[in-house]
């Protein structure tokens, strides 16, 4: 692999670090968020969700625009935007604001992700592009765990008396760095044939999304009222009119080819992917809401949770990368299944330890989520993306993004039904505690499906590749 790719590799992965560490950055700074803004349990979940349905909403037409008019040129505007708003978050004054700058963060993501996993597909061959992939998970996993170390490391130290806003400021500098390297080493590659992107389609799955994701926010906070329901039904409306516009729309530029789902591989790992995503939206937020307020942990102890869970996962993920597709699709369901039984111990171990359960006792447990998820993320894009036309390569890294990100949305909503419907908000040690145990085993029937799904992926080495 010639210098110039390994950078651009480094700079594109550093772009997706960006993402994926503001997702989850702000976990551990909750309660002093809460705290100095005044948010109440609504905003709270708005922080997540309201980064996560920009980009679920924007990351398909982000991919197209990238296929038609430059994946770099993306890249960039979208890092811009990024940056931008992680300036306007760490200057926030009040949750409106900050709520408003966290949707602005992923507008800019919407734009600059699915460039990502298009410009790995379009650059790199073979067993290189196998490794770009595993590398690509190595990333997905550290960013992960690192977003809520480094949240609770930033708060507790209070730089400059700031509080939790450096979390936010960080991420000015490295935008600009990626900026600076993405214009001189990102190849720029776009589509053979550029087409006038279907504006309609854009339109129809926007508003879809959002009237799905918008009443599985809100509705546990208003007692699911009758809006709920018909924000809900028109939704799925909405979808079905954007699948038919789609099919009319096949031989004419549509937003989403619907030759992609033709195939299983594709189709299988979107949807394995929206329950990764989905299981780590309810996951990660409940987790450390459970150190934290069923623990009595610090910021600081919560963040060194996070930290076992990332070796763990740093080890998966590095074996993942090191085996460059030689074991198809056993090695993500080997991920799984890991993960499957090391849930069910952690929820045993938390119903009889209860209160007395210490950082040191949950280690092996831990360790051991963060092993297996960390053997699932790289495998599972390389699979799933491999036999996607060039042509199609941002659409489809769009839509393998969406599926994580909406899962991730769809996951924060569910914490209401699964978490605070418990709690209602409640500092108390034991409801917290007893919410979290039941998350578990939700969390444990997610991962069953998901590996359920990956049977869609090939299941002899090297089968996967073009």
């Amino acid at each position: 692999m010639a210098l110039a790719a390994r950078i651009a590799l480094l700079v594109v992965l550093v772009a997706e670090l960006m993402d994926i560490l503001d997702q989850s950055v702000v976990l551990t700074a909750l309660p002093s968020i809460q705290e100095s803004t005044g948010a109440g349990p609504a905003a709270l979940q708005w922080l997540t969700t309201g980064y996560s349905l920009p980009v679920a909403v924007g990351l398909i037409t982000g991919g197209r625009l990238g296929d038609l008019y430059g994946r770099r040129r993306l890249v960039l505007i979208g890092t811009v935007v990024f940056t931008t708003a992680s300036l306007l978050c760490g200057l926030a004054a009040g949750p409106g604001v900050l709520i408003g700058a966290r949707a602005l963060q992923g507008v800019g993501v919407a734009l600059m992700i699915p460039q990502v996993l298009a410009t790995l597909h379009v650059t790199f061959e073979g067993q290189n592009r196998s490794r770009a992939y595993g590398l690509y998970g190595a990333v997905l996993s550290i960013a992960n765990v690192l977003g809520p170390v480094l949240g609770g490391l930033l708060t507790e130290a209070d730089l400059f008396g700031l509080s939790w806003r450096p979390i936010f400021l960080v991420n000015v500098p490295v935008g600009l760095a990626v900026i600076l390297l993405g214009r001189k080493f990102i190849p720029e590659s776009t589509a053979r044939k550029a087409d006038r992107p279907d504006l309609t389609g854009l339109a129809l799955s926007a508003l879809a999304i959002v009237l799905i994701i918008f009443p599985l926010t809100e509705g546990h906070l208003h007692h699911w009222p009758l809006w709920c329901f018909a924000l809900l039904a028109a939704g799925l409306l909405t979808l079905a009119a954007f699948l038919r516009h789609q099919q009319r729309k096949q031989d004419n530029a549509p937003l989403v080819p619907l030759s992609l789902f033709q195939g299983r591989q594709f189709t299988g790992g979107t949807a394995a992917q929206l329950m990764h995503g989905l299981l780590c939206g309810l996951f990660f937020m409940t987790w450390t809401l459970y150190l934290q307020r069923g623990l009595g942990m610090s910021a600081v102890h919560a963040a060194l949770a996070f930290v076992l869970l990332s070796f763990g996962e740093l080890a998966g993920a590095t074996i993942a990368a090191k085996s460059a597709g030689r074991f198809a699709r056993r090695l993500p369901q080997t991920g799984a299944l890991i993960t499957i039984a090391a849930m069910a111990g952690y929820g045993l171990q938390a119903a009889a330890g209860q209160a007395d359960l210490t950082l040191l006792g949950m280690t092996t447990p831990v360790v051991l989520i963060g092993f297996g998820l960390g053997m699932v993320s790289g495998p599972l894009a390389d699979m799933s993306l491999a036999r996607v036309p060039h042509e199609d390569a941002g659409v489809s890294s769009g839509l393998f993004n969406t599926a994580m990100h909406l899962g991730i949305a769809l996951g924060t909503a569910l914490t209401a039904l699964v978490y605070f419907a418990t709690t209602d908000g409640s500092p108390d040690a034991g409801l917290n505690r007893d919410a979290f145990i039941t998350v578990l085993w939700w969390v444990g029937g997610l991962l069953a499906l998901m590996w359920a799904l990956m049977f869609c992926l090939p299941k002899h080495p090297n089968s996967h590749n073009d």
